[in-house]
């Protein structure tokens, strides 16, 4: 069975991109456009992975992250943000609270197949 991916973003147009990207590799997927919601959903559907963007309204996704980690140790969590030097320190402070992975805005989809598959394949617990 595929693996449960949740993503948050606040950004419709990622949130649907990769959702569409991310069911043809077979994974089942929930979106959300803010923390709250997200971690709602988190707790509705147990999933095994989430991709979060860190600037939100609401909740942030530093927030995200922390509240996540607390709730599970071994939740495998991927941070994302825009680009730039800011963006980047947001990204550093995330896997601080827990992520096991970063990518930065923009990415490709490849890219971040490639990130979630080598996660959820992982023979170890991947930090």
């Amino acid at each position: 069975m595929k693996a449960k991916i949740l993503v948050i973003d606040d950004e419709a147009e990622i949130c649907s991109s990769v959702k569409e990207r991310l069911t043809m590799e077979g994974y089942h997927v929930w979106i959300a456009d803010d923390g709250r919601k997200g971690l709602q959903l988190y707790h509705d559907h147990q999933v095994d992975l989430v991709i979060t963007d860190v600037l939100m309204p609401e909740l942030d996704g530093l927030e995200v992250v922390r509240t996540l980690r607390r709730l599970s140790s071994t939740l495998l969590v991927i941070a994302m943000s825009g680009g730039g030097n800011h963006d980047l320190d947001f990204l550093v402070e995330a896997k601080e609270f827990g992520a096991n992975r970063t990518i930065p805005k923009p990415f490709s989809l490849e890219e971040l197949v490639t990130m979630v598959h080598d996660l959820l394949n992982a023979p170890y617990p991947a930090v």
